[in-house]
């Protein structure tokens, strides 16, 4: 099991609302609607515990995937490079990092 985490700061200028609700109706059920994952959330930060710092991104997303090759294949077809390109027009330099379970 590997957990793609992917951490990410809108773009300057990026209205939030016209991407809460692009994230809640397109994003999230795309990807929860794919075979490979088996979980799918997208957070909003609010804090660093213990400091009155801003957290260093906006959004956190937490993909649970149980087989890297076939979430890959399924990256691959039209519908998610149709979403992930919606998602790049949002999103300012994300970072996706692939995680084991201990």
């Amino acid at each position: 099991m590997a957990t793609v985490l992917v951490l990410f700061n809108l773009k300057p200028g990026t209205d939030i609302a016209a991407y809460e609700a692009w994230a809640k109706a397109s994003d999230i059920p795309l990807v929860r609607s794919l075979g490979s994952v088996t979980g799918f959330e997208v957070l909003k930060t609010k804090m660093l515990l213990g400091s009155d710092a801003k957290p260093p991104y906006q959004y956190a997303e937490v993909i649970e995937v149980p087989d890297l090759d076939a979430f890959f294949k399924d990256v691959g077809t039209d519908a998610v490079q149709a979403g992930a390109k919606q998602f790049q027009a949002f999103a300012d330099n994300p970072m996706f990092i692939v995680c084991d379970n201990l």
